[in-house]
């Protein structure tokens, strides 16, 4: 989760640091550092908080240096506080640290034992006492003496006194990236902190050790020789990593959902539907069933393409939650395939199931947002959703791509099994090119879900009740709700109301019904009603021209009328359009929500 960033180069790297923070400060805000050359000697500045805590600490002592590393922190082992601040210092060496240290215990003790004094309650603190602890004078091997002794995840930039004109950064698990620049290069756990800068960049293997100077790259492999590398080119535009004139990233994402989804669709349909992942999904035939694996949001985005897989392709899917997927008896069969779904491509569960199904022999599937993630790479398919850049922790973009991208999944092993005729297949695919203008006409109406919110703000309490796709729905909404504006809110079966929840409803309890579907409708409409007996206050969500008592609802959205194939991605979109306003007139911080951050890189 951290956000990692280093520089070395000709300019004032304290400014170039600060900077590359704020882009990445969506992946943790607990508190923030910087660790810069100044005069041949390692000037720390840290603070608890917000980046703007950490300017405010250094107000107009700059430190002058053109080699430094920054980090913002999304807190694990230790409490928010400046001492527990990345970096770290020990010795001669200024460290920080993206992931976990699983055996940090062990080694923090025997390193006490031997007389050394920790002043953090953190597992980075272990890390840079033990690379200072094998450091004789060469900072490799103390990197690889170091790290062949830690069990986790790490992702780490490190500086040595005795060498202030190099970086040095290796990775395990946790994503790093080297960018490379002229006369100036950079470290960085995400594309958005360089993009400006430059849009070149290598990606770090498994314990692949970068060694940067301002002029010189070198990357060692895991047996310390020299390797080669493929240089990555970035296709966002930097305007895509900024608010553009928007309040929150969020509200800018949202409305970004016309064309990011354009672009993830039509390319894919050019050659009509017997085209759709053609190249990408070439032979599946021997496919029987699927195992969707994910997390949080991209895991309702299966449960919705699970039932249209099902229902157009005739191919069983189900739906696993990654971190328990890793853990469970995993019953694989003869014709199984697993699929996981990830917005970053560096999830660590959803990496971990991954890698679990790869080494049973088991196909995968990738449907991941970031070119040459670590899931992009390991995955024996990927199919690439084209949402740009996410920044807000709470996904709205990369949803609804991921949830086309299972559509026209739904649709290849349609026509791989021959379950839809021709007609239907060009039928389906017609469909997929509306929606763009779909949602593009949806968000024409914002604003009326600003003046609905004002009627639920101040509620603690909320329910979202559905059947069928629209139980997924409720998934998916309920999280983006909690998420951004912490009103408890719980998605429920509306058919499971009766089997206990039914019991929490009291008068003026808000309840978003999602009556979308066709064949359920009149079934939600019945358990709308027993909610609303209850004194229940209730937004119904329906398509437009739905048959519906209006005594039975307090506030109604409709959607677009269209074929139930592409409907749960026009239901959705009101959805985080009613979240963000909730909670903008909550006074929340909407773009980063208390202790989350946008991409879980750790257990």
């Amino acid at each position: 989760m951290c956000g990692i960033v280093g520089y070395i180069g000709n300019k004032n790297s304290t400014e170039i640091l600060l900077d590359g923070l704020k882009k990445l400060e969506y992946r943790g805000y607990d508190s923030a550092g910087v660790a810069v050359f100044e005069h041949s000697t390692v000037n720390v500045i840290k603070a608890k908080g917000r980046i703007k805590n950490l300017e405010d600490k250094i107000g107009e002592n700059v430190p002058q240096g053109v080699c430094g590393i920054g980090h913002t922190r999304w807190a694990t082992h230790g409490e928010p506080s400046d001492v527990n601040s990345h970096p770290h210092r020990s010795g001669k060496v200024t460290l920080v640290h993206n992931g976990i240290i699983e055996n940090y215990a062990e080694l923090k003790d025997q390193m006490i034992a031997e007389g050394r004094v920790f002043l953090s309650g953190t597992d980075t603190e272990v890390a840079a006492q033990l690379i200072d602890k094998y450091y004789d004078g060469d900072p490799i091997d103390a990197i690889y003496t170091a790290v062949a002794r830690i069990r986790g995840s790490y992702a780490f930039g490190v500086l040595f006194d005795d060498y202030p004109d190099k970086l040095f950064a290796i990775r395990k698990d946790s994503p790093l990236i080297v960018g490379i620049g002229e006369g100036e290069n950079y470290i960085a756990s995400d594309i958005p902190a360089i993009l400006s800068r430059t849009n070149k960049y290598y990606l770090l293997e498994e314990n692949e050790l970068a060694v940067i100077t301002a002029d010189a790259i070198k990357i060692l492999g895991a047996d310390r020789s020299p390797v080669e590398k493929e240089v990555f080119t970035a296709t966002w535009d930097v305007s895509a990593a900024e608010k553009g004139g928007y309040d929150h990233f969020m509200l800018k994402e949202i409305n970004e959902q016309p064309k990011v989804l354009a672009d993830t669709i039509l390319p894919r349909l050019k050659n009509g539907a017997k085209g759709i992942f053609a190249e990408e999904m070439p032979d599946i035939s021997r496919i029987k069933r699927l195992h969707v694996v994910a997390c949080g949001s991209a895991l309702h985005a299966g449960m919705v393409g699970r039932h249209m897989i099902e229902r157009i392709a005739k191919v069983p899917v189900i739906t696993e939650v990654a971190s328990e997927f890793r853990y469970s008896s995993l019953l694989f069969e003869e014709g199984d395939a697993v699929v996981v779904i990830s917005q970053s491509g560096e999830t660590a569960d959803t990496l971990a199931a991954l890698r679990i199904a790869k080494k049973r022999g088991i196909p995968t599937i990738a449907i991941v947002n970031v070119v040459g993630s670590t899931i992009a790479r390991e995955a024996d398919i990927v199919l690439y959703t084209w949402a740009g850049p996410e920044i807000a922790v709470a996904t709205t973009k990369a949803y609804t791509c991921q949830v086309a991208v299972m559509l026209m999944m739904a649709l290849r092993f349609a026509c791989e099994r021959g379950t839809v005729s021709e007609t239907e297949l060009e039928h389906y695919s017609d469909l997929l090119r509306q929606i763009p203008d779909v949602v593009a006409e949806e968000l024409k109406d914002a604003e009326i879900y600003k003046e609905m919110t004002e009627s639920y703000k101040d509620c603690e309490d909320l329910f979202f009740i559905g059947r069928g796709y629209d139980c997924a729905l409720c998934w998916e909404a309920s999280i983006k709700l909690k998420e951004i504006s912490y009103i408890h809110s719980e998605a429920y079966a509306a058919g499971e109301l009766k089997h206990g929840t039914i019991s929490l409803i009291e008068p003026g309890m808000p309840v978003i019904a999602i009556a979308s579907g066709d064949k359920l409708f009149e079934k939600t409409v019945s358990n709308v009603k027993e909610v609303k007996a209850r004194g229940a206050k209730v937004i119904l969500l329906c398509k437009k021209g739905a048959s519906v008592d209006r005594t039975i609802y307090d506030h109604k959205i409709e959607i677009p009328d269209v074929d139930e194939f592409i409907r749960p991605i026009a239901a959705i979109v009101p959805l985080q359009i009613f979240a963000y306003y909730t909670a903008v007139a909550r006074g929340c911080d909407v773009d980063k929500p208390r202790n989350l951050a946008k991409s879980v890189t750790v257990e």
